[in-house]
């Protein structure tokens, strides 16, 4: 069995179309993007069981940054970092993707030394869906009071408790405190993109944000309604989900030290 000195570490940049997907994680009943990546690596490095994600995504949900590490054994190695993309995209279908590859410290982990994440979140917001974005975005027909929501947003920046926007998952959360340094709105033509950037987020966080702020355009809810619903530190308080289907992991940032 290979140790650690004799494998070779490789930071591997995934994007995905996450439709068909449940989730990036291995799945008991289902399929992960997680699996169809070890699927492809194995057909290379058969030994090469496992790799590992900077983060999870839900099913539907899409990325077009997700970090992993994967660790080859040196004698198994026969190509550069530069063709490790083309081998492994030969074997996956294509609504995955390996975009980049590069050699990696011994040391560095995709999940434990990730500093932070940028989400985006797209809206179609016309009375008719654009078909080309009907797996990427929610479609939202109504008018939306834009300048109500960019105010709502700044609520959404800052260190402070965001129980009222954590989902129950299956295991307890040691904190559910967590530092949003970035939350905008643009909008291009009808299309509206959300940009959430953190050092970290909790289950469902970034759609229940998006759910929160489309309330505020719809006049459902006031930025006042929404400073007090975080305030509340009550998930019964923070609003409803928006779809999984609009959401992208953007990019996940590391200490340039750690890469």
């Amino acid at each position: 069995m290979a140790t650690p000195a004799d494998k070779l570490k490789f930071k591997l940049i995934v994007a995905y179309d996450g439709t068909n997907y449940e989730g990036w994680q291995v799945q008991k009943v289902g399929v992960g993007v997680q699996q169809k990546i070890e699927e492809a690596i194995q057909v290379i490095w058969p030994s090469v069981k496992r790799i590992h994600s900077s983060s999870r995504t839900d099913a539907g949900v899409h990325a077009r940054g997700m970090v992993a590490h994967v660790e080859i054994p040196k004698d198994e190695l026969r190509m550069s970092a530069r063709k490790l993309p083309l081998a492994l995209n030969a074997n996956l279908p294509d609504d995955i993707r390996i975009t980049n590859a590069a050699r990696a410290p011994a040391e560095f982990h995709a999940r434990f030394d990730a500093k932070g994440k940028q989400y985006r979140y797209q809206v179609w917001n016309h009375r008719v869906m654009n078909p080309l974005l009907r797996h990427t975005a929610w479609h939202v027909p109504g008018k939306l009071n834009l300048p109500a929501m960019r105010e709502a947003t700044k609520s959404f920046v800052g260190k402070r408790d965001w129980k009222s926007l954590a989902n129950n998952r299956d295991y307890d959360m040691e904190t559910t405190i967590r530092t949003l340094h970035h939350c905008d709105l643009r909008k291009s033509g009808e299309l509206l993109t959300f940009t959430i950037e953190g050092d970290g987020f909790l289950y469902k966080m970034c759609r229940n944000i998006v759910g929160m702020l489309i309330q505020v355009g719809q006049g459902k809810l006031t930025p006042e309604n929404v400073e007090a619903s975080l305030a509340a530190c009550d998930r019964r308080a923070g609003g409803v989900a928006a779809p999984a289907k609009g959401l992208i992991l953007w990019e996940v940032f590391y200490d340039k030290k750690r890469e």
